[in-house]
């Protein structure tokens, strides 16, 4: 049983950073892949990164790329978002998940089993 730990959400003005973390509980077939997803209220849970920890392969929704970094530290079995100009559109409750290392490009919410309890990002504009 994998467990997942965010933090690092927040409060910040359009155009500003943040970074959340995800520390997992293990490195195993069951959290290969690591990925970070957010859902809006009213809105579906979309997939924003992943990473494919053996590989360090990433995976990045067309909406952050060049604006969002996903990266480890193996070390720690944590996983990074670091968040650069945000927008408000970025607003959401952010989710740290957990998937076999084969379902990664998918950024698809079914295909991790894992879930962390979520950190909230507020964007202001």
């Amino acid at each position: 049983q994998v467990q997942l730990v965010e933090s690092g959400g927040g409060s910040v003005q359009a155009g500003g950073s943040l970074r959340l973390s995800c520390a997992a509980s293990e490195y195993s077939h069951s959290s290969a892949c690591m990925g970070w997803f957010r859902q809006a209220p009213g809105k579906d849970r979309e997939g924003v990164a992943a990473i494919w920890r053996g590989y360090g392969t990433t995976y990045y929704a067309d909406s952050v790329k060049g604006r969002f970094t996903i990266s480890q530290d193996n070390t720690k079995n944590t996983v990074f978002l670091q968040m650069n100009s945000l927008k408000p559109e970025d607003a959401a409750m952010y989710y740290c998940a957990a998937a076999s290392g084969g379902t990664c490009a998918t950024l698809r919410a079914a295909f991790f089993g894992y879930w962390g309890q979520g950190t909230q990002v507020a964007v202001s504009s």
